[in-house]
């Protein structure tokens, strides 16, 4: 595995693959979990803005469509690592595993399922996410470097959610001025995000569009044991340079992300601790 300038290591590999079975595979081996922890936290979110109509989610870096299989189905993390690390999914080709998937997915599927839209620069993932139904509109754009195309501003011009459980250090407010300018009702985000950096100049971009951001950031969610001792030395001063304290936290071997939760003013009935509420690490993570 490759490692940027000062340590933090890249799985940039993963994303590139036509199925997401070295996806699991390789963020299994240290524990990846931020995915179980967003799970209550964002059906809490679509029950509370179900209240006053229908609801579409952005999700945001999406990857492989993990968040949408754990929003809309009756599945686990857990459930999903078992899968596509079994020895009989390991022997399938990516058109038959494909093929089950969509059987998987759908025989899974919640009766509350929400339309998700998925945005991520890996073409592979999306088109799998898509492919297996866990996206009903996927694109591959980069944000960060060109406008979004006119298909993608018309699938977000219905978007009330905005998700995202990774990438947040790949980001900046050019994204997100991009899609909240798409959006023709009043948009949530909801961002888990690294303590090894600020997500302040995302929060100060979303404040132009009258969202105020909320963060507890002495409640953390695991993201994933680190790699190796040069990573949590690099993330350890990371996190000590922005002026957090990582005792007890990445000290003791692990990522933390911090929920940050971005409303209008009048959205905010609902009180941000009723709505991050965060879970256990993941059995699978405490048993490893």
């Amino acid at each position: 595995m490759a490692q940027a300038p000062g340590g933090r290591t890249l799985f940039d590999e993963i994303y590139d693959q036509p199925d997401p079975r070295a996806y699991f595979g390789s963020l299994g081996r240290f524990g990846y979990q931020t995915p179980h922890h967003a799970q209550p936290v964002f059906r809490r979110l679509v029950a509370v803005q179900a209240r006053s109509g229908p609801v579409t989610a952005l999700d945001l870096c999406c990857s492989y469509g993990l968040n949408a299989a754990l929003l809309n189905h009756h599945l686990t993390l857990d459930d999903l690592y078992a899968r596509y690390n079994s020895p009989r999914v390991a022997e399938l080709e990516t058109t038959e595993l494909i093929k089950q998937d969509r059987d998987f997915y759908a025989a899974h599927r919640r009766e509350d399922a929400v339309p998700v839209v998925g945005l991520d620069i890996a073409t592979p993932a999306v088109d799998y996410a898509v492919a297996v139904g866990l996206l009903d509109a996927g694109f591959s754009e980069n944000l960060e470097t060109g406008p979004a195309s006119e298909a993608l501003l018309k699938a977000v011009s219905t978007v009330s959610l905005i998700t995202v459980t990774g990438g947040v250090s790949f980001l900046t407010a050019r994204t997100f001025h991009q899609l909240l300018r798409a959006a023709s009702e009043p948009v949530w985000v909801t961002a888990f995000v690294l303590r090894t950096g600020s997500y302040q100049p995302i929060a100060d971009a979303l404040a132009e569009h009258g969202l105020i951001t909320e963060v507890d950031a002495g409640r953390t969610a695991v993201q994933r044991r680190f790699t190796d001792p040069q990573e949590q030395r690099y993330a350890v001063a990371a996190v000590t340079a922005t002026g957090a304290d990582p005792t007890g936290k990445e000290t003791k071997g692990c990522y933390h992300t911090a929920v940050h939760l971005s409303r209008l003013p009048q959205d905010m009935t609902v009180s941000y601790d009723s709505l991050i509420t965060l879970d256990e690490p993941a059995r699978w993570v405490r048993n490893s």
